[in-house]
């Protein structure tokens, strides 16, 4: 890395005041992105929702919506505070490979090397099984904790420590926000500096992000929104969660629209975090004789229609959150939500495809006539919803990896649908998607609906015809 150089672009960058500008070209959707936030925040019943569209050095909209605070009736804005959720993966994944880069780590370091405490049961994790969410490790989340009692880090270390691992490290992907704990506690004993104090002065202070940082119920933290959730139709105040479970490196931090405009300007630059560092974040997960899963390090990599998206969400106290970035339009779209359960990601990716015709969202789009090609699609899909008892039309390896834990994921997301149109089924470009061993050929959108439930599962086909991979989102 070019230190000066990288010196002189984060002072400009810190000295630079946040614009809205036009889009060049053609006038700017504003109008009809405010109709769809404010049409999903009812159907929704979102109290209050902030949301950034920028593009290049430029912030084309960043405003808020509805209300931060129900009770004190303090509008959204874009300088409103929201808990971040999971999105604060990436910059717990920045700093591990920042120190990668540093040679003070390793990527493939097994992590007992730090944590002693996982001799034995993790003598085969590494640090990147940690970053990709291929450790085997169990999600503390789902019973592990107590999570109104307090913990050290090195109790939640020893707790994880005793969870026996669902897979072997390295053989399949399974969301685990146990590995990014066990980040921070590697970042913490590697450095001597506690993770969140290193996100402070490593990326929050250069990049000139003013109001992020860790959560805390004790500090006074300017424009703080509150957290929702709905109870029987009624909306009530987020649930309680201890202190110190509100500092771990799984998505523990405050961030405005203001702060996401900054990072995500730096992201195009490639200065902070450097294009090093961001050519490893953005690397699909390597499975030991099952090609790759399209997840990075803290990022999802799932294409949108026939174009690159790197993005992440985030679900925690009350709050929803969303960053999907399009680096072949140079465009980022952030969106906030302050209530538990609700949905922004796809909102990012109709507002995307409202800013760029051909980014147009699947759930977005109208059915396709009917022929016995969508019919066939459909059919599938709720061959798949019913139990998918002949898994003959899937290529070998999604056969294997759809077993289990994340075939029971899966289940669960279409569960609720009765009814299943095709809406698209569309050539993937060569190169653009590789889901496990095979490089995605087309991609067929079928949408689900039921009396609970909207739900879009894309559907992809390798070049021999046969399913190779399947994703959902509700909407």
């Amino acid at each position: 890395m070019d230190t000066e150089a990288t010196r002189r672009w984060l002072l400009a960058l810190s000295c630079v005041a946040i614009p809205v500008s036009a889009q060049t070209g053609r006038a700017f959707p504003a109008d009809a992105i405010d109709r769809l936030v404010r049409a999903e925040m009812e159907r929704q019943q979102i109290p209050g929702m902030s949301v950034a569209v920028i593009r290049n050095d430029s912030v084309l909209l960043a405003r808020g919506y509805g209300y931060a605070n129900l009770e004190l009736g303090v509008p959204a804005s874009d300088s409103t505070v929201y808990q971040s959720g999971s999105v604060g993966k990436q910059f717990t994944a920045t700093l591990v490979l920042m120190l990668v880069e540093q040679g003070r780590l390793r990527l493939d370091d097994r992590i007992v090397k730090f944590l002693p405490e996982g001799n034995g049961r993790w003598a085969d994790v590494t640090v990147r099984h940690l970053l990709n969410h291929t450790s085997g490790i169990p999600d503390y989340t789902d019973s592990a904790v107590d999570l109104h009692r307090e913990y050290t880090e090195d109790q939640l270390v020893k707790v994880a420590a005793a969870l026996p691992l669902a897979f072997a490290p390295g053989t399949r992907w399974s969301y685990s926000n146990t590995g990014y704990v066990l980040l921070g506690a590697v970042i913490h004993r590697v450095t001597g500096t506690f993770y969140g104090d290193l996100l402070r002065e490593w990326i929050f202070q250069p990049l000139g992000m003013r109001s992020a940082r860790l959560i805390s119920e004790a500090d006074l933290v300017p424009n703080r929104a509150a957290g929702y959730r709905l109870v029987k139709g009624e909306v009530k105040n987020q649930e309680w969660v201890s202190p110190s479970l509100n500092t771990s490196a799984d998505g523990s931090l405050y961030l405005s629209l203001r702060d996401y405009v900054r990072w995500a300007m730096a992201l195009d630059h490639g200065k902070l975090p450097d294009s090093t560092v961001l050519k490893m974040a953005w690397t699909p997960a390597p499975l030991e004789g099952s090609g790759v899963y399209p997840y990075g390090a803290g990022w999802f990599l799932l294409p949108q229609r026939d174009h690159g998206r790197i993005g992440h969400t985030g679900s925690w106290q009350g709050f929803q959150t969303s960053i999907q970035r399009y680096p072949d339009y140079r465009l980022t779209v952030v969106a906030l939500a302050n209530l538990a359960g609700s949905r922004p990601a796809p909102l990012s990716e109709a507002v995307a495809g409202i800013v760029e015709p051909g980014l147009a969202a699947p759930h977005m789009l109208a059915a396709a006539p009917a022929s016995d090609s969508s019919r066939r699609v459909a059919a599938s899909v709720r061959a798949i919803a019913a139990g998918w008892a002949d898994t003959s039309s899937l290529t070998p390896s999604f056969r294997r990896f759809a077993a289990g834990a994340w075939k029971q994921e899966l289940d669960e997301a279409l569960a609720g649908a009765t009814a299943w149109e095709t809406v698209a089924c569309e050539p993937m470009s060569p190169g653009r998607l590789r889901y496990l061993t095979s490089a995605i050929a087309r991609t067929c959108y079928v949408r689900g609906s039921g009396p609970d439930t909207r739900v879009l599962a894309s559907i992809y086909y390798g070049g021999d015809g046969r399913i190779a991979g399947i994703e959902t989102y509700s909407y």
